[in-house]
């Protein structure tokens, strides 16, 4: 089984990494299941947040009396000390754990730093003294951010989006944080399900000794492909090289990755599925996504009033508003399509 030794926090995990957002999406049965299914099979590093809804929850209901075999990592979106303590508290309680392995900073718009007047950075070196979190990291989608928390050497690990769709600026964080000795986690290394052979993506990141990715699982069949790699990991072959190529030339630009931040809109468009349309449309059958209930998603789009509080909470700049035009239009056009040869 390939590990990753996450920098300097000297914690060793399966280069396989379980992703618990997605968890949230199934009954706390299923959950279980799931995770005991995962740990049995060599999967023992679990990625979750306060901001997952229930996923805290369900990972201590599955592994109460499992805390010794499993690394637990959480995060926490708190922007004012008070925050901090209340969120550390709950993640504790519903963790089910007196400790947490790695605390992050959950995709901060500034990289808590000491001294810097908010005091976050200084109660989690309190939390830290306390035995209540072991190693500290910060999660981001900003290229600055992620850069300066390399630099300030003030983190053992950087959560960052890495997959083969990693622009030059991605690559050098990853450089950045080898030479730093920081645990690198790659989130995202489906591109939010943009990449559709997990294989592929599995044996590129399995390129980088120091990156850790972490997939997003749901489903037991997702996991059972995930758990086929840790005998028998994939290695990169011609035939993925030429599928990394055709994906890197059809994802490149503005796209949009899924990371939701943009959301909630304020006139209930579903920014995050309707930005990506024109990507999925592409790749995919259309009969998945040319339906009813997606119609009536892309419709939605009309009711934009460009606020432009999207474009302000989009860590990758994106023009939104227009993104999701085009994303209506090129929906339209793939529908108007089908009608003609399903009439």
């Amino acid at each position: 089984m390939q590990t990753v030794t996450l920098g300097k926090t000297g914690l060793v995990v399966p280069k396989n990494g379980f992703g618990a957002l997605p968890i949230q999406r199934i009954s706390l049965s299923e959950t279980v299941h799931l995770l005991h299914k995962a740990l049995d099979h060599g999967m023992y590093y679990f990625d979750t947040a306060r901001f997952y809804t229930d996923s805290e929850l369900k990972l201590g209901a599955a592994f109460a009396d499992r805390r010794d075999k499993v690394i637990i990592s959480t995060k926490t979106g708190a922007t004012k000390v008070e925050d901090f303590w209340s969120q550390l508290e709950t993640s504790l309680r519903e963790l089910r754990t007196d400790h947490i392995d790695l605390y992050q900073f959950h995709n901060p718009s500034f990289c808590p730093l000491p001294g810097d007047g908010t005091g976050l950075y200084e109660a989690m070196l309190e939390a830290q003294k306390q035995g209540k979190v072991l190693h500290i990291g910060i999660t981001n989608h900003r290229q600055a951010v992620a850069r300066q928390a390399v630099e300030s050497g003030m983190y053992e690990t950087l959560q960052f989006p890495f997959s083969y769709l990693a622009n030059d600026d991605e690559l050098e964080l990853e450089r950045m944080c080898r030479e730093h000795n920081m645990g690198f986690i790659a989130m995202k290394g489906l591109a939010g399900g943009l990449i559709n052979h997990a294989a592929t993506a599995y044996a590129y990141l399995a390129q980088f000794p120091n990156v850790e990715p972490i997939w997003g699982i749901q489903r037991e069949s997702e996991l059972d492909e995930f758990i086929s790699f840790q005998d028998n990991p994939p290695v990169l072959t011609d035939e993925m090289r030429e599928r990394i190529q055709r994906d890197r030339e059809q994802l490149s630009g503005d796209f949009c990755r899924g990371c939701g931040y943009c959301q909630p809109c304020t006139v209930g468009i579903e920014i995050e599925s309707c930005n990506r349309m024109y990507l999925f449309l592409r790749r995919a059958p259309y009969s998945v996504y040319l339906t009813d209930e997606f119609k009536e998603k892309m419709n939605q789009v009309e009711n934009c009033v460009e606020c432009g509080l999207c474009r302000e909470r989009c860590p990758y700049h994106l023009d939104i508003p227009n993104l999701l035009k085009r994303n209506l239009k090129d929906f339209r056009e793939h529908w108007a399509r089908k009608q003609e040869l399903n009439p």
